[in-house]
């Protein structure tokens, strides 16, 4: 963020400067041109030149090739402010990020999975020609049963952008009973929309907006305050909803929401994340970028490079903030060390858990002694716990 503000700053200077060099360009040419038409209207009017006029007319002449040159200049100064901005950018943003990933994505298996998340982030951002031609050029085995899903979820977020509610209520009736067990209002909010375009209507189509209530019978428990608001509405069909104390009805924001709410409840039931983790990972990856570019500078101009040897291991602590914690972190109590692949968390018999590290070190024989309770057991009863 530094670096950003950094050329940022710089960029205003030069956009300062571009301001600056055209309004006195346009100030010192609209001098000129006035003081050229006085002349010229003189000239025309067939006298001789007397000697006061051909003084003016030399002046003015000497006046714009001077103008011309201090025009110059400041370009060539522009140019100058111009060069410090490409001289910022290569100053602030370092191109070469291997530094901190070395030898990430030369395995095959890592490059490979790298090429699976881009062409699913395709398919979610519903450029589906786009994650074909990334299938084939990388050669990657992509079932036609991953991509349907996402196919018909782009086909219903068209459909409720075009305010077409059809698709979008059918996949719901489709999926009601795992849409109920995730506690889902989108069918609700489905058929409220549907209920609005109706009683925007006014009295033409009142009958039909009473009995299309009917289907709000089943959310009665849960959405009692909405349903009151929706058939209070209906008092004021004569006058129109547009000139009554119901005008929030509506709102577009409806339709914005039901976007994001069936985006979410669909992503949900695929067994996917409502963000693309591409998107997740580019984010969080300009977060730690800079912590980690400096101090592999660091460590580069110290000679200790040989530190950060670890691939699974970062040589500071980087906090990316709340929204990127999704998964439960385990510090062993003992040892203070964050769990990994080789030192998994542990659960004891008592209940109790400790680090596989921590378990071998408290380790007497064939024995251990919990740390916290006085009971003992056999080291290999431990069990491994997955977060």
């Amino acid at each position: 963020m530094e670096s950003c503000l950094a050329v940022e700053r710089e960029l205003d200077r030069v956009l300062a400067k571009f301001n600056g060099l055209r309004n006195h360009s346009n100030e010192a040419v609209e001098e000129l041109i006035h003081s050229l038409q006085s002349i010229c209207n003189e000239l025309q009017s067939g006298q001789d030149i007397t000697s006061t006029q051909s003084a003016i007319l030399v002046q003015t002449v000497k006046r714009v090739r001077d103008a011309v040159q201090r025009v110059s200049t400041e370009h060539k100064e522009l140019h100058g402010s111009v060069s410090k901005v490409g001289k910022s950018v290569d100053r602030n943003f370092i191109s070469d990020f291997t530094a901190v990933t070395p030898d990430t994505f030369e395995n095959a298996k890592n490059n490979n999975l790298l090429n699976e998340v881009i062409c699913e982030h395709f398919l979610r951002q519903g450029m589906l020609d786009i994650a074909e031609s990334l299938t084939q050029d990388a050669r990657l085995e992509v079932d036609s049963s991953r991509k349907e899903p996402f196919l018909e979820l782009h086909r219903i977020l068209e459909a409720l952008k075009q305010r077409d509610l059809d698709p979008a209520l059918e996949w719901a009736c489709m999926n009601r009973d795992i849409l109920i067990a995730q506690r889902s209002s989108l069918e609700f909010k489905l058929h409220r929309l549907r209920f609005i375009e109706l009683i925007k209507e006014g009295t033409r189509r009142q009958k039909e907006a009473l009995s299309y209530s009917r289907n709000f019978a089943m959310f009665g428990s849960q959405h009692a305050r909405e349903l009151q608001v929706l058939m209070g509405s209906l008092l004021y069909l004569p006058q129109g909803i547009e000139n009554s104390p119901y005008i929030s009805l509506l709102e577009p924001m409806y339709w914005e929401e039901i976007c994001d709410v069936f985006t979410r409840d669909a992503c949900a039931l695929m067994g996917l994340s409502v963000e693309s983790p591409l998107s997740v990972g580019i984010r969080a990856g300009c977060k730690a970028l800079p912590p980690l570019l400096s101090i592999k500078q660091v460590m580069q101009q110290r000679q200790v490079a040989s530190v950060w040897s670890s691939k699974d291991e970062l040589p500071v602590e980087i906090e990316l903030g709340k929204e990127y914690h999704y998964h439960s972190i385990f510090a062993c109590p003992i040892l203070r060390q964050q769990s990994n692949e080789n030192n998994p968390p542990m659960r004891l018999v008592c209940g109790h858990v400790i680090s596989k590290d921590a378990l071998n070190k408290l380790s007497s024989g064939n024995k251990v002694k919990c740390p916290y309770c006085p009971v003992e057991q056999i080291s290999t009863e431990a069990i491994q716990i997955y977060f």
